[in-house]
């Protein structure tokens, strides 16, 4: 049995940068910087910075595009891969990057006129429709508020961007 699952919370590095393949398919890249704190041998707090470099295909992509910024809280989950090409010197080159099948924005959407307040942030998902078969079994819980006006319920499920 094998398992390549990659779970990340972090912000967004640059806005998303979209494009399409030769054969329409819409493709988007970005990066994810995710923060870790810990203490070092001499007691004193240090913090490191870890950056993945994300590729969203298809309709996801697109609503990564459209609805993500930079700075944004996100959360990813996917696969890694390692892509090989060659440079222009003729040296193989390799780049590891995380292929999202699912982005929840956890940024708190903008209110619209007449929409009473909300104090927790709005977490938004929909797997990516990326010609996998879809995963089997339940669905974890997304990551976000704990409140009960925070969860979603499947007639919301027609107006989120994700």
């Amino acid at each position: 049995m094998s398992l390549n699952k990659v779970m990340i919370i972090g912000n967004l590095g640059r806005d998303p940068e979209m494009r399409y393949t030769p054969n329409g398919q819409a493709v988007t890249q970005f990066t994810v910087a995710v923060n870790r704190n810990y203490k070092d041998q001499s007691g004193e707090w240090q913090e490191e910075t870890e950056w993945f470099r994300i590729v969203a295909w298809g309709p996801l992509g697109e609503r990564a595009a459209e609805y993500l910024r930079k700075g944004g809280k996100v959360y990813i989950e996917g696969r890694l891969q390692t892509r090989q090409w060659e440079g222009q010197d003729g040296q193989k080159r390799y780049t590891t990057e995380l292929v999202a099948n699912q982005i929840t924005n956890l940024e708190r959407r903008p209110r619209e006129e007449g929409e009473p307040a909300f104090a927790g942030a709005r977490p938004a998902s929909r797997s990516a429709d990326d010609g996998q078969p879809a995963p089997t079994g339940s669905q974890p819980a997304a990551p976000g508020g704990e409140g009960e006006g925070d969860r979603l319920d499947a007639s919301d499920l027609d107006d989120l961007p994700f």
